[in-house]
């Protein structure tokens, strides 16, 4: 769902350190800006064509910020919606507070933020100073983005949250090479970053100082650390591959999918999700909340539902496109997700593995075998994964709804537009 705050929280690894109580003016965070700048310029190759202004905020003051930027990129009405979506989908408890647990989760973390409505950079007072310098030359690459290529276009695409994702994790990942290199130019970034389980064994290490990301659940951990660490590795092969020093995967070379973050032959090869939808819904049935997942959301949903971690990346590879939609109906809520694939064999990959997490999900088997169909049923839910050749593609559809719901006599059918860029 596109509730993050991506481009304003600092890599877990370098800023979940502790907060000193040392004071941080805005004279000292000016003096490190303009100490850094020209590394920032040689490490991303481009000039600034105006600094962002400085400026230091109190921890209050930040909370009050993040707190007007959620309700601004998710209004009261979709987060509950969004809410009740990820709850439906099991990947949030049922008595989670959605929109409390990102403010926490944004406070414990942002120690300095780069707004690309002001234009600024905002440094959080009683930080490090060595936290500050690395934040600054973060949030800085940030910046300096936002001179090239419009931030807030990434942030606030709507209810586009695999495209989204995917741009956060340029963004981000950009910053977070380019800062590296800015402050320990030659330095080996494997030895920095690491990977996922060393950056997660760093976390569990520092559940002291940081309770609220250590209790968060999957969903929320691993799409706030993808844009860093995935993207990280997108920007280290698309430098490999620059025909120019200038070449910036900006505009028609941004990445429309976390698919092409994740393998590079994908973004390469300019492959463009299906377009998918749902069309014949009862009109006694009203929209709660649509979206996307993508690749990667797709396998961290079966990680959720007790999926085997090499079983739910391979299932999710060959992703080509998905939607939800979740329903409100006079029986209850009902939830349709449908997904594309690029092969018949990725779509049956995909469909045993998700018969498997949603069986384990609703606690409601389903009958064994390797069909083109499976369904299930407990009394007050019925649930049904099912395999379907739409225009050639190799769909799986998911509904999962009241058995007393009317849409089982007649499921909402699966629309397919073929995708320009």
């Amino acid at each position: 769902m596109s509730w993050r705050l991506a481009a304003l929280v600092a890599l877990a690894s370098f800023a979940g350190a502790a907060r000193a109580a040392r004071a941080q003016d805005e004279r000292t965070a000016q003096q490190i800006a303009r100490e850094v700048i020209p590394d920032v310029e040689r490490a991303v190759g481009l000039k600034f064509r105006r600094p962002p202004v400085i400026a230091v905020r109190s921890r209050d003051q930040l909370r009050g910020y993040l707190s007007r930027e959620l309700a601004e990129q998710l209004p009261p009405r979709d987060m509950a919606a969004i809410e009740r979506t990820y709850r439906l989908f099991g990947l949030i408890p049922d008595t989670m507070d959605l929109r409390r647990l990102m403010l926490d989760l944004l406070t414990e973390q942002v120690a300095g933020y780069y707004d690309p409505d002001s234009s600024a950079l905002f440094v959080v007072r009683g930080a490090d100073p060595l936290v500050v310098k690395l934040i600054m030359a973060h949030e800085l690459v940030h910046a300096l983005q936002d001179e090239y290529t419009s931030l807030n276009a990434i942030l606030k695409l709507h209810r586009q949250n695999d495209r989204q994702m995917a741009g956060q994790a340029v963004a981000e990942g950009q910053a977070t090479l380019a800062s590296i290199e800015a402050l320990a130019p030659g330095s080996d970034v494997d030895d920095v970053l690491g990977n996922w389980d060393q950056v997660r064994r760093v976390i569990r290490a520092q559940r002291a100082s940081m309770p609220v990301f250590a209790a968060a659940p999957p969903i929320i951990q691993e799409g706030l650390l993808f844009p860093y660490l995935a993207g990280a590795q997108f920007m280290r092969d698309f430098d490999a591959r620059r025909s120019r020093p200038d070449e910036e995967p900006y505009g028609d070379r941004m990445p429309i999918s976390t698919a092409q973050v994740l393998h590079p032959h994908v973004y390469t090869s300019h492959q463009v999700p299906e377009r998918l939808g749902f069309a014949g819904l009862s009109a006694r049935d009203t929209l709660v909340y649509d979206d996307d997942f993508g690749e990667f959301e797709t396998r961290v949903a079966l990680l959720t539902w007790g999926v085997d971690t090499a079983v739910a990346v391979a299932a999710a590879m060959g992703w080509n496109g998905d939607r939800y939609e979740v329903l409100g109906t006079p029986a209850g809520s009902a939830v349709l997700w449908v997904t594309a694939w690029t092969t018949p064999a990725d779509a049956a990959e995909f469909a045993r593995a998700l018969v498997a997490g949603w069986a384990r999900r609703t606690g409601v088997a389903a009958p064994a075998g390797d069909g083109a169909e499976y369904g299930a049923g407990s009394g007050a839910r019925r649930w049904r994964v099912e395999r379907l050749v739409l225009r050639g593609a190799s769909v799986v559809r998911l509904v999962d709804a009241p058995a007393r719901w009317s849409g089982w006599a007649r499921l909402p059918g699966v629309t397919l537009a073929r995708s320009a860029r």
